[in-house]
């Protein structure tokens, strides 16, 4: 099983408050770390003006996390993403280095 580094870079409504900003944060590490992912990097850009406006925004909270997985839970991150009503946008990209997962007996 080949193991990626993954980029999430998610955007949240500005209404958002510090406590369900950190909480939305949990909740999606524990969801990698209970998929088999690791080395997990999150990093709070802060509010930031959009370019144009989404869902009658103008401004938005901007998360990034990175982190080595299978390409399997990115389909589940992204459907909980989808779904999850602070969440106004995400994207997801994959890193060009391929790691092997070394196995110690």
């Amino acid at each position: 099983m080949f193991l990626n580094t993954y980029e999430i870079v998610y955007i949240l409504r500005p209404n958002t408050t510090e406590k369900v900003n950190l909480e939305i944060v949990s909740e999606y590490k524990n969801l990698i770390k209970k998929n088999g992912g690791y080395d997990i990097c999150v990093q709070h850009r802060g509010r930031r003006h959009l370019s144009y406006n989404i869902k009658q925004y103008y401004d938005a909270i901007y998360v990034q996390m990175t982190f080595k997985g299978n390409g399997q839970m990115i389909g589940m991150i992204e459907k909980s993403m989808k779904f999850n009503e602070y969440i106004i946008r995400y994207l997801t990209t994959r890193q060009d280095k391929v790691i092997e997962p070394t196995i110690t007996v």
